[in-house]
């Protein structure tokens, strides 16, 4: 079998690498954007933002972001030893990108999930009585909405160095 960085199987894998890479990491990098914009909706409308970003984060994304590793080890296999496991910046990006699913199962998707629920349950209950102050699952909300937040920031980092590393190859 033909093998080697000019190969039709390897530029064949790298388009499917690049392709999961935008579609799964893509859609992700922007859900704090859906959160803000689900925040300033509120309500029905806001519940309604975050179930679609969420349902886009957890079953579709997910599958691409899974596949980027199975295609970049394939790539490595079918680069005729131009790439080897070896090499620093490869070893490291799956630490990363190790790292990141740790991150995301662990602690965004329970804080999301928690999040979502939260906030429907409050959409559900209707508007705010004005006396007496917010219900305490205001408070949990915003808490959760800040490490979601977080967590997210820090996921679009492990992202981008992750690129950065693929790009210029530094050790």
């Amino acid at each position: 079998m033909d093998v080697g960085l000019n190969s039709g199987i390897y530029k064949f894998l790298l388009v499917l690498h690049l392709i999961a890479v935008v579609v799964g990491f893509g859609s992700v990098m922007l859900n704090g954007v859906y959160a803000a914009r689900a925040k300033r909706a509120g309500g029905r409308e806001g519940v309604a933002i975050a179930e679609a970003n969420t349902f886009v984060s957890d079953k579709v994304a997910e599958l691409f972001i899974y596949a980027v590793p199975i295609l970049g080890i394939l790539l490595i296999v079918t680069s005729d030893e131009v790439w080897e496991f070896d090499q620093k910046w490869i070893s490291f990006s799956l630490l990363l990108y190790i790292i990141g699913i740790a991150l995301s199962h662990a602690v965004l998707r329970p804080t999301v999930k928690k999040l979502n629920a939260l906030t429907a349950q409050l959409a559900a209950a209707g508007p705010m009585p004005s006396a007496g102050g917010p219900p305490p699952e205001v408070a949990e909300v915003e808490a959760l909405g800040k490490r979601a937040g977080a967590v997210g920031a820090a996921l679009n980092v492990i992202v981008v160095v992750v690129i950065a590393l693929m790009v210029w190859k530094p050790f």
